[in-house]
Formats: C-alpha cells, sequence, structure tokens
C-alpha cells in the first residue's frame, strides 16, 4: 500500500508568499496562508513554523516562467526560494510549472465572490492550491 505524503507548496512573489497544503491520497490541495515578503524575502519563522505544523515530505514551489516556457527574472528568484527551502528544512523541493494559475484563481476567487481587490484581499493562496492540485495530477 503506498504511503500517503502531505505536500506543502508555495507560490513565490516579490511582496506576497502563497502557501497551500495537500496531500497524495485525496490529491486535493487547500489555501493555508498568504505570509507577507520583502522583495522576495519571507518571514523565515512563519514559514518554518509552518513546515514543523504540517511535516510535509516534500515541498513544491511554483516556476513562474513565460506562457511560452521560457525562464523569467521572478523564475530565478523563485528557484533561489525552493534551494533556500531546501537547505534551511532538509526538505525534497520541486519546482512546478505555474503558467495560467493566476487566471485560474482569479476565475475561481470571483465565482466565490471575490471583488478583485487582491492587494486587500490576496488570493497567493489560492493560486498555491491550484499548483499543488496540478502537480498532485501530473506526478503522483
Amino acid at each position: 500500500m503506498a504511503r500517503v505524503s502531505t505536500l506543502l507548496c508555495f507560490d513565490f512573489g516579490l511582496s506576497n508568499i502563497g502557501v497551500a497544503v495537500g496531500n497524495t491520497l485525496t490529491k486535493e490541495a487547500r489555501p493555508l496562508a498568504v505570509l507577507g515578503a520583502q522583495h522576495g524575502k519571507p518571514n523565515w519563522d512563519k514559514v518554518g513554523a509552518l513546515v514543523y505544523e504540517w511535516l510535509p515530505t516534500a515541498v513544491i514551489v511554483g516556476n513562474p516562467i513565460s506562457e511560452g516556457g521560457e525562464s523569467t527574472d521572478l523564475s530565478a528568484k523563485a528557484a533561489r526560494f525552493a534551494r533556500q527551502l531546501e537547505g534551511r528544512f532538509q526538505l525534497r523541493v520541486e519546482l512546478h510549472d505555474e503558467r495560467f494559475t493566476s487566471k485560474e484563481a482569479k476565475l475561481r476567487a470571483k465565482d466565490a465572490g471575490h471583488r478583485g481587490d487582491y492587494a486587500t484581499v490576496p488570493i497567493d493562496d489560492l493560486a498555491a492550491a491550484i499548483i499543488l492540485e496540478s502537480y498532485l495530477a501530473s506526478n503522483t
């Protein structure tokens, strides 16, 4: 019988970092938190608190590549964030293509009644859940 794994997913951003949790049994993910960031630098104590609360087997970080599949400045910063997660917490960290997840998150949020004021009511955690759902669908 396959072992059930808990996964955390981070939607990296310069101002906000969305976090979601999911597992390999249900292949579902749910939004967990939106962490503030200063030019892409998170509060590592808050990140650590989530890691130690959920004890994930692995961490997924959204890779913000361009629609054409090319690396961007932001994808290089997300890759650096992924390496930092791996080094700080000794976890397996994988990058996963996050193309179109922001659009999907905005559609889902609008359907749920979001007014579009994303600076006031961010949906980065929802985007992280969509990235993790995509990862789970394609990798487990």
